[in-house]
């Protein structure tokens, strides 16, 4: 959720929600490796984090909204897993879509901001007087 439009310069998208709650890059990186491995565990284990502290994002996520956004499996002969509900699954495209507006609309703005940044460029210390 980090596409720069051709920049280096990287905006992200966060919304904040009343009570605290903020959705961001990490809950939505989140919800697309849950829709790609069909598991809170492998999602977490992709984002170098413990199965507890995925659950807790995806519990976070589920209470956040009305309707869930991650339903959970149990047991079974794979052991159960984790999917997307029709709502997650519209909640990351929107995401995914907000984000790519968002670059658009920026684009002429990040492109000056590149052109304008000192960062990334090899600098001299201005010489000292010598007098």
């Amino acid at each position: 959720m980090t596409t720069n439009g051709g920049h280096d310069l990287k905006v992200v998208l966060s919304v904040d929600f009343p009570g605290g709650m903020r959705l961001g890059r990490g809950k939505v990186q989140l919800l697309g490796l849950i829709r790609e491995t069909g598991s809170i565990s492998a999602a977490g284990r992709a984002m170098d984090m413990s199965y507890r502290r995925a659950w807790l994002l995806v519990d976070a996520l589920n209470h956040m909204f009305h309707q869930p956004v991650v339903e959970s499996q149990r047991g079974g002969k794979q052991g159960g897993g984790a999917a997307l509900t029709r709502f997650g699954e519209d909640l990351l495209a929107r995401m995914h879509a907000a984000q790519a507006t968002v670059i658009t609309a920026l684009d002429a703005d990040l492109a000056w901001l590149k052109h304008h940044s000192a960062a990334g460029t090899a600098t001299e210390a201005p010489a000292e007087d010598e007098t």
